[in-house]
């Protein structure tokens, strides 16, 4: 449901061989393993298109010190800008407004 009210204001990105370039990168540094594909052109994708930050509830894969790290030094390598990643938590504000440590 919260999708389709998303999609509307959402811009779609298309898979060009330039992330794919990318995802190849990311997978030759063994930062994730093949069967991680999705997850490593998800990055690439975010890269490619200078996103302010991406979000993700993927605490395995991608939203881990660690793996942000490598991302953002094949990343760096590559001439590209750091990728800022968050999870939702660290970027919303939704029922905060009832909480008295988020009151001003």
């Amino acid at each position: 449901m919260l999708h389709a009210e998303l999609l509307p204001i959402a811009e779609v990105l298309s898979v060009t061989q330039e992330a794919i370039g990318i995802v190849n990168e990311y997978e030759r540094h063994g930062v994730l393993g093949p069967r991680f594909r999705n997850d490593m052109l998800h990055i690439a994708l975010a890269t490619v298109a200078e996103v302010d930050v991406l979000v993700s509830w993927n605490f395995r894969h991608i939203v881990r010190l660690d793996k942000m790290q490598q991302f953002n030094g094949i990343n760096f390598e590559l001439g590209y800008s750091a990728l800022a990643i968050y999870s939702p938590r660290e970027v919303t504000t939704y029922g905060r407004e009832n909480d008295p440590d988020q009151r001003g």
